[in-house]
């Protein structure tokens, strides 16, 4: 198709081009648009840029590390001076100390944020 190899509908096939694609050694784990330009060159089937999306998505690595699937971080916003004491508190977990009698190991820390008290 259009100088490309069309692939038959295998999914054995397409599960190794995909793979191939998206590990190997000149671009490993690129994300949807780029493993989608470099496959799009050589390879077409129906539903291809789908399964792209699919597979990308599917990958633990990918998953944890692309910018695509990590919240966005938002600009710091100037937080407002409470008239009142306890009129805004802030609060907090603080973790990982070692477990008491009664079995704890977390505080919850709750601070007013006019005297910080």
């Amino acid at each position: 198709y259009r100088g490309r190899v069309c692939v038959p509908d295998v999914p054995e096939l397409k599960k190794m081009i995909l793979e191939e694609g998206h590990r190997s050694g000149l671009s490993i784990h690129p994300g949807v648009t780029k493993m989608y330009q470099d496959l799009k060159k050589l390879f077409w089937w129906p539903g291809m840029k789908k399964q792209i999306v699919e597979f990308v998505y599917a990958c633990l690595v990918c998953q944890k590390s692309k910018i695509e699937h990590q919240k966005p971080t938002g600009l710091l916003q100037p937080l407002f001076v409470p008239e009142w004491k306890w009129d805004s508190i802030a609060m907090d977990f603080v973790g990982g100390l070692p477990r008491t009698a009664r079995g704890n190991e977390v505080i919850w820390v709750i601070v007013d944020r006019l005297t910080k008290s």
